[in-house]
């Protein structure tokens, strides 16, 4: 597993990826939120405790990201070190040329001075662009601008062919993960080659919170239906990455680290259903 332990994890935990930096357990999503929501989302989420921000160019929203981390970290509150920011290669920005201008973009937008996690976003362009935007995703780790490169939404195929000619392993793969999308074969296959696997929708953006199984949980532990699905990740070693602007909901979503469940119970959320959120490039050529 990509970290063994769930139960003596809080939110300051961190896992080691195969770069050699550390990775928050829990990060924050900022998809579909703009302009000062973002900004007030993301200080409130580092005063709450977190430490791992997860955008994207597609999102729209590195300069907000960036705004928020700079007054944080201008207040005194921390450092830049502290913070672990996560972006994206959008589809029409891969190809080596357009990948190199991408990153200097992203770096540009957020100003935070190099980028901890940067990911392809998706397979969909095709095996010849994926590999370009690789080999110079490779080139700016050498370059300092980015710290550790990853994948999104990569299925095993997709993984077994950048492992073939990779000089840096993808140390991320992010895709949709929650109990009604397990993806047990790509987070079993990601788990043995060191790989940690990130989650987002994982909590299925409420559309699930009413499953029987689900509610039959929240009784038994006294907890909020994100709160179950959530800690369901971190015991089964996925990095989940929820998304919210609301204050009360950043801070709910954060108090998952002060109890564990059992084996039983996390078998009876591990269904077959293949329910999808958002959408699922794993599966293209």
């Amino acid at each position: 597993m990509a970290f063994q332990q769930a139960k003596g994890l809080t939110l300051q935990s961190r896992v080691r990826l195969s770069s050699g930096f550390e990775m928050p357990v829990l990060g924050l999503g900022v998809y579909m939120s703009y302009g000062d929501e973002v900004v007030r989302a993301v200080y409130h989420a580092l005063q709450s405790g977190y430490r791992h921000i997860d955008s994207a160019t597609l999102y729209e929203n590195e300069q907000e990201v960036g705004r928020a981390v700079n007054k944080w970290i201008g207040e005194g509150h921390g450092r830049r070190e502290d913070v672990f920011f996560t972006t994206k290669l959008w589809d029409t920005d891969q190809g080596y040329n357009s990948t190199k201008k991408a990153i200097d973009w992203s770096l540009k937008e957020c100003g935070l001075g190099y980028i901890d996690l940067y990911l392809i976003h998706s397979p969909y362009p095709g095996r010849a662009l994926r590999l370009e935007s690789w080999r110079a995703m490779e080139e700016a780790v050498a370059a300092g601008k980015i710290r550790t490169i990853g994948v999104s939404n990569y299925g095993i195929k997709h993984l077994k062919e950048l492992d073939a000619v990779a000089t840096i392993k993808p140390a991320v793969n992010q895709l949709e993960v929650h109990p009604f999308l397990t993806r047990d074969e790509i987070v079993q296959y990601c788990q043995a080659h060191d790989i940690v696997v990130e989650g987002f929708c994982p909590i299925t953006r409420g559309q699930r919170f009413s499953d029987p199984r689900v509610q039959a949980l929240v009784a038994k532990y006294d907890r909020k239906p994100a709160q179950i699905m959530l800690r369901w990740a971190l015991q089964r070693g996925v990095i989940p990455l929820p998304k919210s602007s609301t204050p009360s909901r950043i801070e709910e979503n954060a108090a998952v680290f002060d109890f564990n469940m059992d084996d039983t119970d996390m078998k009876s959320l591990m269904t077959s259903e293949r329910y999808i959120v958002d959408w699922d490039p794993t599966t293209t050529a």
